[in-house]
């Protein structure tokens, strides 16, 4: 806690529901059937990359010029609390809501640090929310932790719930790597309840590393039916975690690693293929790689790169459009003005 840094760093406030326990005022890795609501005040430091977050020291003081550090934070004892304070924001942010899910081995920190990141580098429209499952953060917690994401399906849908009554009229859905599947699972629950309330407040819904079984994403797809418009899968067939969860499975691929689009060619979805972006384990390219983040930055609205009109699609955005009946996949090449801009 840093409250001086708000002065120095652009502060991004983060609402929070998660189903995390709380223990001696921290959220940890284990499972809450109650959900708790928070908000935590994030100045975002000056003196940085795009993509890049820094941490602080703990054997050397804080500096709010270079790191990520906390100025605020709120612990709501209820959830009309809550409503009431994300209230105010949707009405200074156009109604407008961005819920972020965090994927596979990310403590409490880490999802909060990387969706301010996330928002502030991308300069997504809208309230900033975050559903924080309990993941175990450990490597070798993958299957603790794909227990918890089906565990926290409930508390998803109920804090879509809680951001629609407060207000939010448009809501972009994002998520990452195995908070992908969480959030189908999500959305197919509230279909099949017939609860169409959040589902038409949705404006898109984006799958950054999407770790989920292709077959299963079908089903899924299907059992929401109209699919939220832009539709967007962001992944690449260099995703090295994605390679090692399909051979844990028994598969070749998972659906943010497919080389080939026709397995979804029937649902309405659009690929984004960052392959050529891709640094290290390949896993969150589009919120960690400074040139592709100025080039989604660089369109005025993330839908407007996905409308039907092909020959616009080609114009907004430097890669090769390929379209298969329903779906289509944008294959993105760095360019020699886009790394220009980065570097200046």
């Amino acid at each position: 806690m840093e409250p001086a840094a708000a002065a120095v760093g652009f502060v991004t406030p983060v609402f929070i529901g998660t189903t995390r326990v709380l223990t001696a005022g921290e959220f940890g890795s284990e499972r809450s059937e109650e959900m708790h609501f928070a908000r935590f005040d994030i100045s975002i430091p000056p003196m940085r990359s795009a993509g890049e977050i820094n941490w602080p020291s703990r054997f050397a003081p804080a500096d709010p010029r270079r790191h990520f550090l906390t100025t605020k934070e709120v612990l709501y004892p209820q959830a009309t609390n809550f409503r009431a304070d994300l209230k105010r924001q949707l009405a200074a942010n156009g109604n407008e809501a961005v819920i972020f899910i965090h994927g596979y081995n990310n403590n409490f920190s880490e999802g909060l640090y990387r969706i301010a990141q996330f928002s502030h580098d991308l300069q997504l429209p809208g309230a900033v929310v975050h559903y924080a499952w309990p993941s175990a953060a450990k490597p070798l917690g993958y299957v603790y932790d794909r227990d918890s994401s089906l565990f926290a399906r409930d508390g998803l849908e109920q804090l879509l719930a809680e951001v629609a009554a407060a207000g939010a009229q448009r809501i972009l859905l994002v998520a990452h790597s195995m908070g992908s599947n969480l959030a189908m699972e999500a959305l197919r629950q509230s279909a099949i309840r017939g609860d169409r309330r959040v589902l038409n407040r949705l404006a898109g819904v984006i799958l950054i590393s999407p770790d989920i079984d292709v077959e299963l994403f079908r089903v899924q797809a299907r059992a929401v039916g109209k699919l939220p418009q832009p539709f967007l899968i962001v992944g690449s067939d260099r995703d090295k975690l994605l390679g090692l969860s399909a051979r844990l499975t028994g598969q070749t691929e998972r659906l943010g690693s497919l080389s080939d689009v026709s397995r979804v060619a029937d649902l309405k979805v659009t690929f984004l293929d960052v392959g050529d972006f891709s640094e290290g384990a390949g896993h969150f390219t589009l919120g960690d790689s400074p040139a592709l983040i100025k080039l989604i930055d660089s369109v005025a609205q993330i839908e407007g790169a996905f409308e039907s009109d092909r020959a616009r699609r080609i114009g907004l955005v430097s890669g090769v459009v390929m379209t298969v009946q329903n779906a289509t996949q944008i294959v993105l090449s760095p360019v020699a003005e886009i790394a220009a801009g980065v570097s200046q």
